[in-house]
């Protein structure tokens, strides 16, 4: 087999190891204002506007903070 090339690699990040990525993606639609409120506090936590939603609204579901009735 003369010359034969290798396969180029993919671009980008390998996949993850089965069971470690999220599996659900949920979208909520903010006004202009919250968006910003999101952005400023995750920042002022060093976290990405997704940590910061998912770690909040962990806290919130173990506290039963967000229970509405």
């Amino acid at each position: 087999m003369p010359n034969q090339k290798p396969k180029p690699r993919k671009a980008g990040r390998p996949p993850l190891p089965k069971g470690d990525a999220k599996a659900v993606m949920l979208r909520v639609r903010v006004t202009p204002d919250e968006r910003i409120a999101i952005a400023d506090r995750a920042k002022a936590s060093k976290q990405t506007p997704s940590q910061w939603i998912r770690s909040t609204l962990t806290s919130a579901i173990q506290t039963g903070a967000a229970c509405a009735k």
